[in-house]
């Protein structure tokens, strides 16, 4: 069992997943950080000097923090779109590489010719 274990924590899959989590959950901070200390202040400003992340009333003993809530979803709409944009890019690239890979070369005619002959006899019209 321990074999077993050992062999799929040192698939390429689990590394590159491990690898993925670290790197993602830095790039959350760093995408907190700039709406926490960039974009929230900045909206604040557009909406009359309001702090957002400060926004909340009371419901009996409950305390409703919606502006932290608020923050949240800012906070996940701008990871989601830099994500999108990380994404059409590499895709982007991807794609652009692997036509010029598969670009077949032309044929000529005498390979036309037989490429049609082939096809007919294939499908028994001759």
């Amino acid at each position: 069992m321990l074999k077993e274990f050992k062999e799929f924590a040192m698939r390429g899959n689990v590394i590159d997943l491990a690898v993925g989590v670290i790197l993602g959950a830095a790039f959350g901070k760093i995408v907190s950080s700039l709406v926490a200390d960039i974009i929230t202040p900045l909206i604040g400003l557009l909406i009359g000097g309001i702090d957002v992340s400060g926004l909340s009333f009371t419901f009996g003993d409950a305390v409703l923090k919606y502006g932290v809530f608020m923050q949240t979803v800012i906070d996940f709409v701008i990871i989601a779109f830099s994500i999108f944009i990380f994404i059409k890019l590499f895709n982007k690239i991807y794609t652009r590489e692997k036509k010029v890979e598969e670009d077949p070369p032309s044929l000529t005619k005498e390979e036309e010719l037989l490429t049609e002959i082939r096809d007919l006899l294939k499908s028994n019209k001759i």
